[in-house]
């Protein structure tokens, strides 16, 4: 039996779903059922259930985007940095391994190569930096609390596991999208924007994501971080066209001059755009569509 904590979010409704299409044995947790914020009643649980595998989907992203963190910071520390350590430290101490559910949005460009970051490399948008998000900072602590990366006020100069060997799985997830209208999905977002930013990014198509990941813990590959996108990087203009090329909506979509346009008239703190090398998770055997590929699928089967 599969314990899914967060199982009433975006995210988490898309496990619930393919959990069930496989008839695979879970339990569904919120918040409202258990306080898993609470150590003690988090182990209790877990012994009287006895679950073979964890998946954390729990956090905070903010409503309708990562601006809302600004003004709800401690609430998004507490979910996206302080829960990951209490779970960690919950399944340790009955003896279940873990996967959480991380992001992208802890790096911003490429490397200095040009390629996309790998999951050795540090975060480079991150309060470390202290140029990010509050989203973003507290994201890159929980990999922290989890166990990757140097202590506080050390050069980090790789994102290694410093505690002895992974316990679990840390899955980045990046800008999620679907074929369902959905206000969290990013093809809905896009279409519903005024203005978008021109920018160049990792995508996850929401369902391939949680296939993925789940199919790390059937395939027992070596626990460890796994950037979790579609292979390939692609553009705001790009998605924009495929969503015209696809009839889903033939807006004349506009664009803001630049990045400075974008902050002083649309949001309130940096975005992360990026894109992540896919390499480890392809050499474990377990493939994603081509993210072009992704897109234009997701919006010829779209459902609105």
């Amino acid at each position: 039996m599969i314990t899914l904590l967060g199982s009433t979010g975006y995210v988490g409704q898309a496990y619930e779903h393919y959990l069930r299409s496989r008839n695979i044995a879970y339990v569904g947790v919120s918040r409202k059922r258990l306080d898993y914020s609470n150590k003690d009643e988090l182990v209790n649980y877990l012994r009287d259930t006895k679950p073979v595998f964890l998946i954390n989907v729990a956090g905070y992203t903010g409503k309708p985007n990562v601006d809302a963190c600004e003004k709800d910071k401690a609430n998004c520390l507490q979910g996206n940095a302080v829960l990951p350590g209490v779970i960690r430290a919950a399944c340790a101490e009955v003896g279940i391994p873990w996967g959480h559910v991380s992001s992208g949005c802890i790096f911003s460009g490429t490397r200095p190569d040009g390629r996309g970051f790998l999951e050795t490399d540090a975060p480079n948008f991150s309060f470390r930096q202290n140029h990010c998000s509050f989203y973003s900072g507290t994201k890159a602590l929980g990999e922290e609390v989890l166990g990757y990366g140097e202590g506080p006020g050390q050069d980090i100069p790789s994102w290694n596991y410093q505690d002895g060997e992974p316990d679990g799985y840390v899955w980045r997830l990046r800008i999620p999208f679907d074929h369902i209208d959905n206000p969290r999905n990013y093809l809905t977002k896009l279409m519903r924007y005024q203005y978008l930013l021109e920018a160049t990014n990792s995508l996850s198509q929401l369902h391939e994501f949680v296939r993925a990941t789940f199919e790390c813990w059937e395939k027992r590959v070596p626990f460890g971080i796994y950037n979790v996108t579609n292979p390939g990087q692609i553009t705001t203009r790009e998605v924009v066209k495929l969503i015209q090329k696809t009839g889903v909506s033939h807006k004349d979509f506009q664009f803001f001059k630049d990045e400075d346009e974008f902050m002083k008239i649309a949001a309130k703190t940096p975005r992360s755009n990026c894109i992540l090398d896919t390499t480890k998770l392809q050499k474990t055997g377990i493939k994603m569509a081509e993210v072009h590929e992704a897109v234009e699928m997701s919006l010829r089967t779209w459902q609105s």
